[in-house]
């Protein structure tokens, strides 16, 4: 049997965090306040940053369906997960709202909502996990959205909880106390008109095709391993890169990042770093990787780092003292952008800008 491998079950139980830590850096600067669950995010052709929020639940739930086991399970759910769009320091609007949110019945809450967005083009593309029966939500499923900006709608494109019910894994491992039928998608990049998104708990990355809605997949990496592996964070940078958080209890230095070509052959690039949540590379061919929580055991907000990995493989600590952040994303201003807080209690959602030039 495996340990339980998701972070949710134990850092939201450990976290109790009601103000902000700080920051052990001189070189990061709050951007945005507010927020409920930040997760993924990215910069638009116009310059704004986009931002998937995860929302608050609701009380919906649960239904007659397959449910995901306790303690996790059941989640409730209701339309509460949002896209954000920051303009800049404190400028932040609201794109779209309504999305689906779900949220479990851990003692602190893990809410599942719009957990990544990407843009094709002008097209921005979202990425639900807090949708589907199990999250409390049978009438917005998990999936795959496009979003008109100007107009504040949205309409599906793909339905990725359709998808993994018609195509399960080769090990689905339903013991395992934390199977999430509906999925737990967390990160999504947009390459040569099509988007690939990671699903850790199923351990799958799959592509969309937007133009007909397609879904195949690149890579089923749950017999890779007799450890669960959880792909997490993925961006592309010639081929795709994807990070990993290792399994449960936390063991420093199990963690990596995985490349991964579209045949879907994957093989690991670099080891030796801490329940990954974020890649991004900059334009100096190096890779800066967040990290949810570096200590061992189980998640300890403001143990979250972000590490900047040389072409060579040197990894380098650019900012400790984060709590615990869910992604990252690079800024055409050359700085890095992350999402603090992002598994915390709604409101308390941090953007930090960080200077990352040398």
């Amino acid at each position: 049997m495996r340990k339980p491998a998701r972070f949710d079950i134990a850092a939201l139980l450990l976290l109790t965090v009601t103000s902000v830590l700080p920051l052990r850096a001189q070189n990061v600067t709050v951007y945005a306040t507010g927020l409920d669950g930040p997760r993924g995010l990215k910069f638009g052709p116009d310059g704004a940053l986009y931002v998937a929020e995860a929302g608050r639940g609701g009380p919906n739930g649960p239904f007659d369906c397959e449910q995901t086991p306790p303690p996790v399970g059941p989640y409730h759910g209701g339309l509460t997960a949002r896209i954000s769009k920051i303009t800049g320091p404190g400028q932040i609007t609201t794109v779209v709202s309504g999305l689906p949110s779900g949220i479990s019945s851990l003692p602190s809450g893990d809410t599942q909502g719009v957990s990544d967005v990407a843009f094709v083009g002008k097209t921005l593309f979202a990425l639900l996990a807090g949708g589907g029966c199990s999250h409390g939500n049978p009438e917005t499923p998990n999936g795959v959205i496009q979003v008109d900006v100007a107009l504040g709608t949205w309409s599906y494109v793909a339905d990725l909880s359709a998808f993994l019910a018609a195509n399960p894994p080769a090990n689905p491992a339903p013991s395992a106390d934390d199977w999430e039928p509906d999925g737990t998608w967390y990160s999504m990049v947009g390459v040569r008109g099509n988007l690939y998104a990671t699903e850790p708990n199923h351990q799958e990355i799959d592509r969309i095709f937007p133009n007909t809605g397609k879904v195949d997949r690149v890579v089923d990496i749950s017999p890779s391993s007799e450890e669960w592996v959880g792909p997490t964070g993925i961006t592309y940078h010639g081929d795709l890169y994807f990070g990993n958080l290792a399994p449960f209890p936390i063991n420093p230095g199990s963690a990596g990042v995985r490349k991964l070509t579209p045949s879907g052959s994957f093989k690991v690039w670099e080891f030796g770093l801490t329940t990954v949540v974020g890649v991004a590379f900059d334009n100096h061919d190096r890779l800066h990787v967040l990290e949810l929580s570096d200590a061992p055991g189980f998640p300890s907000p403001g143990a979250g780092k972000l590490v900047r990995v040389s072409p060579s493989g040197q990894a380098q600590d650019m900012l400790t003292g984060l709590v615990v952040p869910t992604a990252l994303t690079n800024g055409p201003d050359g700085a890095i952008y992350i999402s603090n807080f992002g598994a915390a209690p709604p409101g308390l959602g941090q953007i930090l800008r960080v200077n990352v030039s040398d």
